[in-house]
């Protein structure tokens, strides 16, 4: 929830200028409304753009899979033999029945249950029964289509795009930002999944600044001021900075510090907590003991489909003695409920307050309204994705 910075920043921590343009405003009520425009956005930013659908840890296993929906298109994400993470299309190649219903599973191969198509973790055919005796059949024409997939900091991305540019390209910018908190061998303690009457923008909005947390967060407001931000990264797909953390070791119910140090932590950051927006679906809060991901998918013009996870250091149910740690507090108890119960309650104060914008947003009465000074990020995202769009 990463706002307007008003304070220096710390050495290395690069800091670009923050203003919001004369004039700047909200969007226009048909970006939250219209049928067409939420197509538009399906088909020029979804199906052609690098899109989060999870992370390496949830397929640890050869012949761990799940399917994501991505732009309408079913995708069957699974790890094969060879340790290899491949995504296809949920589409059987004979009849193009779908080959998964379940959301996830570990099966040694993927088979149709239409007519027992057979495919190996690779995507290739390898049973297709009675087929042998088709004239010119050949098993090897007829693979799982593949879908482009790549991963950053060990989370997935996929791209439905014909000849996408490479996702080292579109993450360039944050080429070793991230990697002292070690973000692809973190382990998911809990997901929670919420269905939000709301556009997805307005999410992405409340997300990228605490101009609200005084009215809307008062506990975490008490703990995390919400004039305390900075923000190093202003303007294009990838968005925030970070807030302090000014009572208590980390945003838990407690205020303790709830599990082992997830990464490479500098003492400094010992008390931050990193906020990054990052386009077009997922939302990055990293926190010293533990990281929470949103994933966001936009359902309809009025309704958006949330995945909360919250990632821990692989170790850290085994650890916590006392003193252990680094951290200033005596120690710990591996607690994620404690951090997981704080962001629940404040997650359901969001959506509550976008879900009241949504319904003012589509009177008759809405007219777009100025953004504040405190609302840098929120302006700078509308311009991103109207680029996107435009």
């Amino acid at each position: 929830m990463s706002t307007v910075a008003h304070t220096k920043t710390k050495p290395g921590f690069h800091k670009t200028a923050e203003t919001v343009e004369a004039g700047a405003k909200t969007l226009p009520q048909r970006y939250f409304v219209s049928p067409d425009v939420f197509a538009r956005e399906q088909e020029e930013i979804f199906a052609k753009q690098w899109v989060l659908v999870g992370h390496q840890s949830q397929i640890s296993k050869a012949g761990d899979y799940f399917v994501a929906n991505v732009a309408n298109e079913s995708l069957i994400i699974v790890l094969d033999q060879k340790s290899t993470i491949r995504g296809f299309y949920n589409v059987c190649r004979h009849r193009g029945t779908r080959l998964r219903e379940d959301r996830s599973g570990h099966a040694s191969a993927i088979q149709c249950p239409y007519h027992a198509w057979t495919y190996a973790l690779d995507g290739r055919l390898i049973g297709a029964p009675h087929m042998d005796e088709v004239p010119g059949f050949n098993k090897a024409d007829y693979s799982l289509n593949a879908v482009n997939l790549a991963l950053w900091e060990g989370f997935i991305y996929v791209n439905l795009a014909e000849s996408p540019a490479p996702l080292e390209e579109w993450f360039a910018p944050l080429a070793g930002k991230f990697s002292h908190w070690n973000l692809p061998t973190l382990r998911s303690a809990k997901r929670i999944e919420y269905d939000v009457r709301a556009n997805w923008k307005l999410l992405f909005e409340n997300y990228s600044e605490c101009y609200h947390c005084p009215g809307v967060h008062p506990m975490l407001s008490k703990v995390s001021p919400y004039d305390s931000a900075e923000n190093d990264l202003t303007d294009g797909p990838f968005l925030g900075g970070f807030m302090r953390i000014t009572k208590g070791n980390s945003l838990t119910m407690s205020g303790n510090s709830c599990a082992l140090p997830v990464g490479d932590v500098s003492s400094e950051d010992f008390h931050r907590v990193f906020y990054y927006s990052i386009f077009p679906n997922m939302l990055l809060s990293m926190h010293p003991d533990y990281v929470m991901v949103h994933q966001l998918w936009p359902q309809s013009p009025d309704r958006t489909l949330i995945y909360c996870d919250w990632f821990f250091h692989p170790e850290a149910a085994g650890a916590g003695q006392p003193g252990e740690t680094g951290i200033t507090d005596p120690g710990y108890k591996f607690n994620p409920e404690d951090a997981i119960e704080f962001w629940d309650m404040t997650n359901k104060q969001d959506w509550h307050v976008c879900e009241l914008s949504q319904q003012g947003i589509a009177s008759r009465a809405y007219e777009p309204g100025p953004y504040s000074s405190r609302e840098s990020i929120p302006a700078a995202w509308d311009r991103e994705y109207l680029r996107q769009m435009e």
